[in-house]
């Protein structure tokens, strides 16, 4: 079995605390181990279990969110962050950006754009966790997110559940289609469950060769439309 990856949550309002959590909860492949509402708190959760990534906020009650990155980076220089916060100033952009963090996101935080700062995160993760050679494109992507898409065809594995054989031919699929998708139509074009016509289709969106929009018809509920970069 895949080991999850363990996510601690620094953040001083438990409300959008627990929020994070709910939705780590509806992610595969994360689990929550922890939350912190203080740097002091949270000094000892990243001393004391080292986890995989942390969801960090700026302001804390009694410091800043980036004077908590020299306690990562010495006592546990695996961990990954992610910046969930308000803070715009460019001071604080700058020291994250140096220090390396995988993401900055602004509040207010929907779930659409923390899934898929989640799904980047760990398509990144399962690269680089392998021995294989990495493309150019890819090694391009980990700095700049409007690089050229990658290919994914490396000689490292992809995440369970992703055949790149099926991969391929929904690329090839969608290729064919101006319009874009819904996981439904995919499904029933391409032969396989909606799920799992969804899990490749988000894959793809983590990967950024296909992006995602919300239709809106004049009845009914909006449907998630994938179209092909």
């Amino acid at each position: 079995m895949t080991k999850k990856i363990e996510v601690l949550i620094i953040e001083d309002d438990k409300r959008i605390s627990d929020i994070h959590r709910r939705f780590i909860e509806k992610v595969e492949g994360f689990q929550v181990i922890g939350s912190a509402y203080t740097g002091e708190e949270a000094k000892d959760w990243i001393i004391s279990y080292r986890p995989d990534l942390i969801l960090l906020d700026v302001y804390l009650p009694d410091t800043l969110g980036t004077d908590l990155l020299t306690i990562i980076q010495d006592h546990s220089p695996e961990t990954d962050i992610i910046f969930i916060t308000a803070a715009a100033e460019a001071d604080i952009v700058k020291k994250a950006f140096r220090s390396g963090v995988a993401d900055y996101i602004l509040k207010p935080l929907t779930f659409e754009k923390f899934k898929e700062s989640l799904f980047s995160y760990k398509a990144k993760r399962d690269i680089l966790a392998s021995d294989g050679d990495v493309q150019e494109d890819f090694i391009k992507s980990l700095w700049n997110n409007n690089a050229a898409t990658p290919n994914y065809e490396l000689e490292a594995a992809p995440p369970k559940g992703i055949d790149p054989i099926t991969k391929e031919k929904v690329v090839k699929h969608m290729q064919k289609i101006e319009q874009g998708v819904t996981a439904e139509g995919l499904g029933l074009e391409i032969g396989v469950s909606r799920s799992t016509a969804r899990r490749y289709l988000e894959y793809l969106v983590s990967e950024r060769r296909v992006h995602a929009e919300l239709i809106y018809g004049t009845v009914g509920r909006p449907e998630r439309r994938y179209f092909i970069h």
